[in-house]
């Protein structure tokens, strides 16, 4: 069993740890900007694959003290490192410090990856690695002198669904875009309406939601080409979401005054598998109505001054506040 870390942006940790609940996950432990629980190889699998709102999975390798470059160095090769890496791994170090007395990123990363390789050397009685291998990117997170040592498996961030070719002018990350939509509960039975779609990001994890489509079904993840992690187990995961889709019909609206915009949102819902469960209008806000009396909308309005003069905006929010 591993220690597994949910990453996900500050504020929306009670939203991750209620998609974990979902998935079945008991005992977890909820901290800034991150969950922790204990679970396999096919836990691993089933968090890149399912989670809407996570930013990355990690293995947890180790906690402990360190106020010194020493401490660092001992506490980091203490850590079975051969257990989940191969002699060929390549071994990526990336790091983080707040408050903490080993303030210099760099020179952290360096003890660490020294520390590893002093490890690995041990654990294959060997000289050198050549590190062609698969890709293992470990991170280190030091918190007011407490050292986090752990390995991210998802690779690109878990945002990226594999749908999305162009963001558009202001874009908004797919995790948050997937935690606007659970927090209002949609489920495809009312009506959604997204008046500044732009790429159509909402509106296409809204659909994916009310269909129980997986994010991470059109994606890869780095861990798959982990020896250690079994491509039938992944394939089992994969192929357990794609039976989950369920059959409901719906059209959530989304619109834009800007066609260019519109045009990349059609490609990426084609690519996410949703384009006959959303319409996509080149309308005005002000244009944008339904027939029906109970409906949500959710959205992302211009909000800055580098997307429109001020009292442009001034001027757009109060017309919006009357639809």
């Amino acid at each position: 069993m591993y220690k597994i870390i949910a990453t996900t942006t500050f504020g929306l940790e009670a939203i991750t740890a209620k998609e974990l609940k979902a998935l079945g996950y008991e005992d977890l432990v909820v901290e800034n900007g991150k969950v922790t629980f204990e679970g396999d190889e096919m836990d691993i699998a089933i968090c890149n694959i399912h989670l809407r709102t996570a930013e990355r999975v990690f293995i947890k390798m180790a906690e402990f003290k360190a106020t010194s470059f020493e401490e660092l160095f001992q506490g980091t090769k203490s850590v079975d490192w051969g257990e989940l890496i191969p002699i060929d791994g390549k071994m990526h170090v990336i790091g983080k410090s707040v408050k903490s007395q080993l303030h210099s990123v760099p020179d952290c990363q360096g003890i660490v990856k020294k520390a590893v390789v002093e490890k690995m050397k041990e654990k294959y009685n060997a000289s050198w690695f050549s590190e062609e291998g698969p890709v293992y990117k470990i991170e280190v997170s030091i918190l007011k002198d407490l050292v986090t040592l752990s390995v991210d498996t998802s690779g690109v961030g878990l945002h990226k669904r594999g749908y999305r070719e162009n963001a558009g002018e202001a874009p908004l990350k797919e995790t948050l875009a997937a935690a606007l939509v659970l927090l209002t509960k949609f489920d495809g039975s009312r009506q959604l309406i997204d008046p500044f779609c732009g790429s159509g990001t909402i509106v296409i994890e809204a659909a994916m939601i009310a269909k129980n489509m997986a994010p991470g079904l059109k994606r890869n993840f780095v861990s798959e080409t982990w020896p250690s992690m079994d491509k039938e187990i992944w394939q089992q995961v994969r192929e357990g979401a794609k039976a989950a889709i369920n059959s409901k019909e719906f059209k959530i609206q989304g619109s834009d005054i800007e066609g260019r915009v519109l045009r990349t949102a059609i490609n990426n819902a084609e690519k996410a598998g949703v384009s006959n469960y959303v319409n996509f209008q080149k309308l005005p806000m002000q244009s944008v109505s339904s027939k029906k009396k109970n409906g949500l909308i959710i959205t992302n309005p211009s909000y800055g001054e580098r997307l429109g003069e001020v009292e442009e905006i001034k001027v757009l929010y109060k017309e919006f506040s009357a639809m």
